[in-house]
């Protein structure tokens, strides 16, 4: 039996078993199952992985079981094993397991843990049949799979508005991205005649330059279905339009934002364009717009992030930023590049939120960076661990030698964007390079260095508060501390259509002080993920770039598996060396800013502020993209909600229908009662009068 299948449905059995068992048998049993299972998805995992990289396996497809067939339309289950699909392996399944491990000690106290290791299973495997699907149809099942499984993730704590709010933003705002997908499969089906992966790539180049009849004009027929299938992918890896979900994504528990952010959901996106990436090179128009909104959301996301205070947040638009330089990178046609940063940014993204969550651990759940500093000492691990994530996100190496896990990929997009021909691209990615280094550092300064600024945290109160024996209010089930992490209902207000407030001015304006608060480094399962995920983001650069991205060895590890162009990546190593080094110059210059502004001179942030009010705020409404979508899309639609529902259910369904069915039989009966008198003379006229009409129409007739 092939080790695919139980990489793949491993993860299903357990989240059945510890769903349907619940409460049944206490917590520990549900953590175990699903957790092990996950651990022997990882184990073999790698293993068929390894065996792409010593070029001793092919591309394999297992038969599951036949699912459809209608006409010319036939569809079997399959499950699909070549260099693309290991390499989501052991990226999902390595990630997975971590973050259910990490989520023993993170969880601890949440009454509700069988639940929640049954989602994060289920997450997994929905994730794993998209990554190996042979066919549309089965691609789109994972697709929706994951859909599902983020919204019962996002909004876990379901008695909190907040979450709730969240939950429904992802699962609304996918459903446009998912539309988009539907009807580019549907497209593929009608000029293809198949929904076969293989097929259809094989076909994908005789299609180049035909036109296909589309909203009343004639379209190029390969540009129509790959936009409406990237839009698919814009959705599910919050590309800009379709990005507003993923930071209110953080209402749900830590060890979710990490499975969301580096293994499962926004990877979907990348990895459906690429492998159907003969699909996509037969359209240059479908390119360039991949590039152009791969390139707006990669800037947009790191000009957002270098204002926000929320830990989790900041990590989260840093994720939207680095899914853009995967698409600019797809998009200008190096996908090998594209997937190697996917695979070194799982590493180290999976590892700074985790590192976040035992950073919020510590500090009982304050998530506001303002909040901390001076952690260094107090959560030595957790601190060694955040700056190796740190510094592979920001990219630091040394030119000609190596360098962390985003030096080696990061750096590669922007020099393969040049040599095709993007500069502009290209550019883009530099100076997201330079605001990802001043906002990373900004972080590790605010949180790890400079004076304690505890005492003024409200959670820090609450729990020195309960220290001491005193009772506050937080004994709701589903409302405990760890319901802190909803930033305060800020998602509820702003689907409300209102902004939330925040505070505009720097930290140095906070008490400092510790207030008599101790933090505590995590348990141990909360430590080990970070221990081995720093090894991957050490790493994951330097030992693998030759795979994904060199020409003399690349073409042989991808084997086909999608659109490998060896030209390009050789002439990635022909660019000028300002470019090799621009990645270098501004992770340098973003640190020595973020070094001025927050250590040496901790009044610049508030002056900043105060001397570009508008700049500041204009980023701190992320683009005030919020407002725009409430006032086009959200407010309109409860307009004709209220409508439709006073005017046409109310006043028209049921005044005609049910109440108006209900008033005549009423009046009716009104009638009907003033006739029943109860005296014999009314009744005995009554017939008389029915005897005299009854004898005057016989005869007359």
């Amino acid at each position: 039996m092939h080790p695919i299948l139980f990489i793949v449905f491993l993860p299903l059995v357990a989240a059945v078993v510890a769903g349907f068992a619940n409460k049944s048998f206490g917590a520990t049993l549900p953590k175990a199952i699903t957790t092990g299972a996950l651990f022997v998805s990882c184990a073999l995992s790698w293993p068929v992985f390894i065996g792409y990289l010593m070029e001793t396996s092919t591309a394999t497809v297992v038969p599951v079981l036949h699912f459809i067939t209608s006409g010319t339309f036939d569809v079997s289950w399959a499950l699909r094993v070549d260099a693309l699909t290991a390499v989501m392996l052991v990226v999902i399944t390595s990630v997975s397991a971590l973050v259910h491990l990490y989520s023993w000690g993170y969880m601890s106290e949440d009454p509700d843990q069988p639940r929640f290791f049954a989602y994060l299973s289920l997450f997994t495997f929905a994730m794993l049949m998209l990554v190996t699907a042979d066919n549309l149809i089965q691609m789109f099942f994972g697709w929706e799979g994951v859909g599902l499984a983020s919204y019962l993730l996002i909004g876990f704590w379901f008695r909190k508005p907040s979450a709730n709010a969240a939950a429904i933003k992802a699962f609304v705002v996918n459903r446009v991205g998912d539309l988009g997908f539907m009807l580019g499969i549907f497209a593929t089906y009608l000029v293809f005649d198949t929904v076969s992966i293989p097929a259809i790539l094989a076909a994908a180049p005789s299609m180049a330059g035909s036109t296909i009849g589309f909203l009343w004009f004639r379209a190029d027929t390969m540009t129509v279905i790959c936009l409406l299938l990237f839009v698919g992918a814009m959705g599910k890896s919050a590309q800009l339009g379709l990005h507003t979900w993923l930071p209110d994504a953080m209402e749900g528990p830590t060890p979710v934002s990490a499975l969301i952010h580096a293994a499962t959901m926004v990877t979907a996106g990348v990895f459906m364009v690429c492998r159907l990436s003969p699909m996509f090179q037969t359209s240059p128009t479908a390119m360039g717009f991949i590039t152009f909104i791969g390139a707006a959301t990669c800037l947009f996301a790191a000009t957002v992030g270098t204002t926000q205070t929320d830990i989790k947040r900041v990590i989260a638009y840093s994720t939207c930023s680095q899914l853009g330089y995967m698409f600019f990178a797809a998009g200008v046609g190096a996908y090998g590049a594209a997937m190697f940063h996917l695979f070194t940014h799982a590493f180290f993204k999976a590892l700074l939120f985790l590192g976040a969550g035992s950073v919020i651990h510590a500090m009982h759940h304050e998530q506001d960076m303002r909040f901390y500093g001076g952690l260094r000492k107090a959560i030595p691990v957790t601190f060694w661990a955040m700056l190796l994530g740190t510094l592979a996100i920001t990219g630091v190496g040394i030119y000609g030698i190596g360098g962390f896990a985003g030096y080696h990929s990061k750096d590669a997009i922007i020099e393969v964007a040049w040599a095709a021909g993007s500069p502009v691209a290209s550019m883009v990615g530099v100076f997201a390079a330079l605001l990802t280094s001043f906002y990373s550092w900004r972080l590790m300064f605010l949180t790890f260095w400079g004076t304690p600024r505890w005492a003024a945290s409200e959670h820090i109160q609450h729990a020195l508060h309960d220290a001491h024996g005193h009772d506050h209010a937080h004994h709701d089930d589903h409302a405990h501390d760890h319901a802190a992490e909803a930033h305060h209902g800020e998602a509820a207000e702003e689907d409300a259509g209102h902004t939330p407030h925040v505070e505009t001015r720097g930290f140095n304006e906070i008490p400092t002080g510790t207030g008599g608060y101790h933090p505590h480094e995590s348990p141990l399962p909360m430590l080990i993920p970070l221990i081995v995920l720093s090894i991957g983001a050490v790493a994951a650069g330097f030992v693998f770039h030759g795979w994904f991205i060199e020409p003399e060895t690349a073409g042989e590890f991808w084997k086909g598996a999608l659109f490998f162009n060896g030209h390009l990546m050789h002439e990635m190593h022909g660019v000028p060396l300002l470019v090799k080094l621009a990645a270098t110059i501004v992770m340098l210059t973003g640190l020595l800013i973020a070094w001025a502004a927050y250590l040496k001179s901790p009044s610049f942030p508030a002056k900043f502020v105060d001397t570009f009010q508008p700049i500041y705020q204009f980023l701190l409404r992320k683009w005030y993209f919020d407002e725009l979508y409430h006032f086009l899309f959200v407010r309109p639609a409860f307009a004709i909600g209220r409508l439709l529902w006073h005017r046409g259910d109310e006043g028209t369904i049921d005044r005609f229908g049910p109440n108006g069915s209900a008033w005549v039989v009423q009046m009716g009966s009104r009638v009907t009662a003033r006739l029943q008198t109860g005296y014999v003379y009314t009744y005995a006229f009554v017939m008389l009068i029915g005897l005299t009409a009854a004898i005057t129409w016989a005869i007359a007739g």
